[in-house]
């Protein structure tokens, strides 16, 4: 597969890629309306980062207990049913006066049915593309997530500051609504790719598969932690200036765009294999420079192009999936997305209390510093010679194991 238009004729991507923009788009919306809500509130950098990204700190639950689901429901049913799920929650907290604990509560709900939602939506992204059509294909869901974030910020921003965050709630709570319509439209009905029962026993224990081989293991840190760590950073736009986070997160958006047009359609497969290590720390080095202070135009010049390392992550997951059973792709890619969601909420809790210790501009130069170190480590763990790699013993044991998760 070479190009999007072969992408966008085949079966089922246009509509899934419809319900994932108009799922992008309320989470983009909701996350600015809440985060400014709270600093209204409370005016505490930690708070307003953490109802911006705490729903992801619930995701390491729905890892550990409901992820085996992911291959294991009707693809179309789970994405329709989720993005209701979605809409309820989010019209919860459009109601005027609702407590600051009654806030993180629904926050914590939203965060365990994104994790699900991860597994099922790209599951089946894998599932509907040829073997060499993946990438591309990601990479034109990560570019949409990029123009719906440029969208959904700056008309979030300027609804916010004339409307109110209530009002961008409700608009948010009509986007999942929409993405569910969508999914139930305009997928058609498939069988899950597993057979058996969703049950936290069987997400453990696949689990247990994908974590049991150091190759697989190293590609999820690489996913999870530099990835993270500069989400970190992007939680605190709010508090170092509320004025423009707006601002600085479609120009986050923007270079994200950029760099998974380039990793995705412009690089050739034998450039492309080689820039993980490179893109991840171009996606740190950038926010050092906020311990400057920079002027507003500098800053947005910084967070664009850093975010054109998130490219990085194309390159690991095609990675992460020839290491990987078709059948338990859903399950994998659930895996890599729940704990690199999970790390961004515990990254914004950590930038959030180094920042509220210090301030906005340290922590974010503080959490790029960890990013870079690392990205550092891991390049060098990747290159350490696995012993008894090639052993036929090793090779049928893992292949065992895969079985028998399956069975």
């Amino acid at each position: 597969m070479t190009g999007y238009r072969q992408l966008l004729r085949t079966p089922e991507f246009t509509p899934l890629l419809l319900s994932s923009a108009a799922h992008t788009a309320a989470h983009t919306v909701a996350g600015l309306a809440l985060g400014t809500l709270v600093h209204r509130a409370t005016g505490s950098p930690l708070l307003s980062a953490v109802s911006m990204f705490g729903p992801s700190l619930a995701q390491v639950l729905g890892a550990t207990f409901l992820l085996s689901g992911a291959d294991r429901l009707p693809p179309r049913t789970a994405l329709a049913g989720l993005s209701l799920a979605f809409a309820t929650p989010t019209a919860v907290l459009a109601v005027p006066g609702l407590p600051v604990a009654a806030v993180f509560a629904v926050v914590l709900a939203q965060g365990l049915i994104a994790a699900l939602g991860g597994g099922v939506r790209w599951g089946l992204l894998h599932e509907i593309l040829p073997k060499d059509g993946y990438l591309p294909g990601r990479s034109v869901f990560n570019m949409m997530s990029g123009l719906m974030q440029i969208t959904g910020y700056a008309l979030g921003g300027a609804l916010v500051t004339t409307l109110s965050p209530h009002t961008v709630l409700l608009l948010a709570t009509l986007l999942h609504a929409t993405a569910s319509a969508t999914a139930r439209l305009g997928l058609t009905a498939r069988p899950p790719r597993a057979a058996g029962r969703p049950s936290a026993a069987e997400t453990w224990r696949v689990n247990a598969v994908l974590w049991s081989s150091r190759p697989r293991r190293l590609v999820y840190l690489g996913l999870w932690l530099p990835n993270g760590l500069v989400v970190g950073c992007e939680a605190l736009f709010v508090s170092y200036d509320p004025g423009a986070a707006g601002t600085l997160f479609a120009c986050g958006a923007l270079g994200m765009l950029a760099g998974d047009l380039a990793v995705g359609r412009l690089l050739p497969p034998t450039v492309r294999t080689r820039l993980a290590t490179p893109l991840l720390l171009l996606l740190a080095t950038p926010y050092a420079l906020f311990a400057l202070h920079p002027p507003l135009p500098v800053a947005a010049l910084c967070v664009t192009l850093a975010s054109v390392g998130f490219g990085a992550s194309l390159v690991q997951q095609e990675h992460l999936m020839a290491l990987t059973p078709a059948e338990l792709s859903g399950h994998a890619l659930g895996l890599h997305s729940a704990g690199m969601l999970t790390l961004q909420g515990v990254s914004a809790v950590v930038a959030g209390t180094v920042a509220q210790l210090t301030s906005p501009a340290t922590a974010m130069a503080v959490m790029a510093a960890a990013s870079t170190t690392v990205t550092l480590t891991l390049a060098v763990a990747s290159r350490w010679p696995l012993r008894n790699a090639g052993s036929p013993s090793r090779s049928a044991s893992r292949t065992d194991e895969v079985r028998d998760a399956n069975e």
